[in-house]
């Protein structure tokens, strides 16, 4: 991709013309996703440093999200944050002030804004590497259903632009306390269960029944957050850092899910990711989840049934393996 973009709507451009070569595949999809936010983030800097200077601090900007677990679809909105390294008020001003930037960079190049407000333009999302593990340690203590699903959340960050170091040491902070408190585990559990069912009593694909997407299934909500959301709790109590699905499965043990299985939910997962993209609505980031299902062939829609009874499965499966192998 070519660098020294100079606007954010050349970056537009660039992002209307390729996405048609990247749209079919979802790893090149993702690739693409993170080169052209690298592009967003670099270009911001540019900006940011002509008005207020070089940054005071190294710092790390990282997603979150879909874009986080690198499973983004053809539209995205966007979840990311920032840590830096010297806590002050003047690094403070200057990041918030550079996470604005990025945002609406970003939102110029076709990425909404999130409606939770998750954005380096937030100060609950762009902090020193010090107040970041305050606030984690906050969010832990306090084990409400918000500060929990914060820190799934977090729980997600990959490192887009800058260091390392500063995610997988933050990281590190809830890996620790889950070694001292497994029940946090069974609290994130609880966190995931409100999943959005997508297979009724007598098998059949439950779909929208009111609203400008009647007929329709959520594919992200039915399909794939019931793979997303075990697979993310298995890792973290085996302290797996990856952050895409398909790579924590990989990552996993044995003696969690035996290596025929994991094997079985890679594909399966790849699949509807890959579903998702030949399917699903291409003209917003509303639509893009949504696959009509009376428009599927017939085998389609049995392959679909089959792999999101798969992901109930495998959810059903971690939570009883949760409930019976975490102490309370």
């Amino acid at each position: 991709m070519e660098d020294g973009f100079d606007k954010y709507e050349d970056l537009r451009n660039m992002r209307e013309q390729q996405m048609k070569h990247v749209a079919t595949d979802h790893i090149e999809l993702n690739q693409f996703h993170d080169q052209l936010m690298t592009q967003v983030v670099h270009l911001a800097i540019k900006k940011v440093k002509k008005e207020w200077g070089l940054p005071p601090s190294p710092f790390s900007f990282f997603l979150m999200g879909s874009g986080g677990r690198f499973e983004q679809s053809l539209w995205s909105d966007q979840d990311h944050g920032i840590v830096y390294e010297m806590t002050s008020d003047e690094a403070q001003n200057y990041f918030l002030t550079l996470g604005k930037e990025i945002s609406d960079g970003l939102y110029k190049v076709g990425y909404e804004y999130c409606d939770g407000n998750v954005m380096a333009s937030n100060s609950l999302w762009c902090k020193s590497v010090e107040e970041w593990k305050g606030q984690l340690e906050n969010w832990i203590e306090d084990e409400s259903f918000e500060a929990i699903r914060y820190l799934l959340i977090f729980i997600d960050a990959r490192v887009l632009v800058g260091c390392e170091s500063f995610i997988e040491s933050l990281k590190e902070v809830i890996h620790q306390k889950i070694e001292e408190a497994p029940y946090l585990l069974k609290r994130m559990l609880k966190n995931t269960m409100r999943l959005q069912k997508g297979i009724g009593v007598f098998g059949q694909i439950l779909v929208e029944t009111h609203g400008s997407h009647t007929g329709e299934i959520n594919l992200k909500q039915t399909a794939l957050f019931p793979y997303v959301n075990a697979v993310r709790l298995l890792a973290l109590k085996e302290k797996v850092m990856n952050t895409s699905t398909l790579s924590r499965l990989g990552a996993l043990s044995d003696d969690t899910i035996g290596q025929s299985n994991r094997k079985h939910y890679e594909e399966e997962f790849r699949q509807l990711l890959q579903f998702g993209l030949t399917y699903g609505g291409k003209e917003n980031y509303e639509a893009v989840h949504y696959v009509k299902i009376d428009a599927l062939p017939k085998e389609q829609k049995k392959e679909l049934k089959d792999r999101m009874k798969q992901g109930i499965e495998l959810y059903h499966d971690t939570t009883k393996y949760f409930e019976k192998g975490v102490p309370k």
